[in-house]
């Protein structure tokens, strides 16, 4: 069975674990416990204190991801495609194989509905697995980040393009900032995998990023729970190291050539 058609059959049997990975040494660890690990352009702000994920280019996702593939050996890889690298069909398919070539990852994730549906459909005719996302799409966002499916626009909306994505082909379908009753609805009419991110635990899987869950992000998002507080142990260890150095404990004959 294919990692995909894997993630596809976890479906309504257990739930889907997904997070983040930038770099060989963090994606070895979260390979042992995940199912989906994603190159999020979110390291756009994480690593590079970017304002927007729009400032995020190829060249770095590529870079990150050939990284990431490095320490992944179980998980099914995706990697999300940038903004402005899917605006036509042409583009979408340039930038999706050059991806997937360099970086040997399983799969890439477009952020929207019937807007790039042309683009989906083109990029799974010509072969190249895709992952969905709907509800709040940071690349299209200017300003305050707000939850979606509050009123019947946006509610219909939602439902039509997840139906949409199912349709033409895709995957699985993040549901980010989608309000618990919608995220619900469109989890239940799918036969296809939704990852939830700050949309109930409805949905059949869910994602987060790492730096978050670990605490390495002081960011005070709803959604994030902070699952350690890895500081803590950062700090510990470069205490003694400076101690050690500056009362010359350190290096010692062991440490020395």
């Amino acid at each position: 069975m294919s990692k995909i058609k894997k993630i596809i059959s976890k479906k309504n049997k257990s739930k889907i674990v997904c997070l983040t990975a930038y770099s060989k040494n963090i994606a070895e660890e979260v390979d042992k416990y995940v199912d989906i690990i994603l190159v999020g352009d979110s390291l756009g702000s994480v690593l590079y204190n970017y304002s927007t994920t729009r400032k995020v280019t190829l060249t770095e996702m590529i870079n990150h991801s050939k990284s990431v593939r490095l320490g992944v050996k179980n998980s099914l890889m995706v990697v999300d495609m940038p903004y402005k690298t899917y605006d036509t069909t042409t583009k979408a398919l340039k930038n999706a194989k050059k991806v997937l070539k360099e970086t040997k990852c399983d799969a890439v994730k477009l952020e929207g509905g019937r807007k790039i549906i042309k683009q989906i459909k083109f990029l799974i005719k010509n072969k190249i697995p895709v992952m969905g996302h709907l509800g709040l799409l940071p690349q299209s966002v200017k300003g305050k980040f707000k939850s979606k499916g509050k009123n019947d626009k946006e509610i219909k909306q939602l439902i039509n393009d997840a139906h949409l994505l199912e349709k033409n082909g895709v995957f699985a379908i993040v549901l980010e900032c989608v309000k618990t009753p919608i995220a619900k609805k469109i989890t239940q009419n799918l036969n296809i995998p939704t990852i939830g991110i700050g949309s109930s635990v409805h949905c059949d899987g869910q994602v987060l990023v790492t730096d978050d869950l670990l605490g390495l992000n002081q960011t005070k998002i709803k959604f994030v729970k902070r699952f350690l507080n890895i500081k803590k142990y950062i700090n510990l260890g470069l205490k003694k190291y400076a101690s050690e150095v500056r009362s010359k404990k350190y290096p010692s004959k062991k440490h020395s050539y």
